[in-house]
């Protein structure tokens, strides 16, 4: 998820029907610019080695389920777009989906030149960089694991996530080291509030980790990607992977 706007001012994007390694990349209506989605760089066109970047912010895959139950006052994109029938927007577990075979298979659609086997291609990772450090973290770690504090780029940062869906957000936590406040039972949500070592319960918002004994006291969070495994590898060569104790 990026900021649409291009040296401040506003603009929108679309699908160019290109790819680069197996990646989307679109193009923005103000200067017909080519961009690549996984970095936000403009490619080809005006922009290109411009030095622009867009903004980068958090993004969350989970179910419409867990979100309503955090935020019952959202609103909803509507399905009646005008392109397709809402019948055709199917998700994507359906076998009718347009995208079923893809995301049921192990296999990329396209070559992919650059991969690693310490994963397996399809396998979904939480992506984060800070500084010029990169990691990948797996979800199905992150499932089992619920709370995750670790280190990155000589950043600690903590790693919260669902055990029911691929729900996982990150959050800068300084010198902090943070536990769930709550039980933890199979199949549970994302925890809503975390302890920290010094006995402090801290709320978990979108945005930050806010401190109940002092709410101006907030870490923010950090912007993540879900990607692919050999998604998140081709641009982060260079990664970590998270590797749960004991594991």
């Amino acid at each position: 998820m990026y900021s649409a706007k291009i040296n401040g001012e506003p603009t929108t994007f679309g699908t160019s029907g290109l790819l680069y390694r197996s990646n989307k990349v679109m193009y923005d209506r103000a200067t017909l610019s080519l961009w690549h989605q996984f970095t936000g760089e403009p490619i080809i066109g005006p922009l290109a080695d411009s030095g622009i970047r867009l903004p980068f912010f958090p993004v969350i895959l989970t179910t419409w389920g867990e979100w309503l139950a955090e935020h019952s006052d959202t609103t909803v994109l509507s399905l009646q777009t005008g392109v397709f029938l809402p019948g055709l927007y199917r998700p994507e577990e359906d076998k009718r989906a347009a995208y079923n075979d893809y995301f049921s298979s192990p296999d990329t659609m396209f070559p992919v030149w650059l991969r690693s086997d310490a994963l397996e291609t399809k396998e979904v990772v939480l992506g984060l960089t800070v500084g010029d450090a990169s990691k990948a973290y797996p979800v199905a770690a992150l499932q089992s694991e619920r709370v995750v504090n670790d280190v990155l780029g000589g950043t600690g940062l903590v790693v919260i996530a669902s055990s029911i869906s691929e729900a996982a957000r990150a959050y800068e936590r300084g010198e902090r080291r943070f536990a769930s406040a709550g039980d933890d039972p199979a199949g549970a949500e994302a925890p809503a509030a975390l302890v920290d070592s010094d006995g402090v319960v801290w709320e978990v918002t979108e945005d930050y980790l806010v401190s109940s004994a002092d709410s101006t006291q907030r870490l923010r969070r950090l912007p993540s990607h879900m990607s692919f495994w050999f998604g998140w590898y081709q641009f982060h060569p260079d990664t970590e992977i998270f590797v749960p104790d004991g594991n």
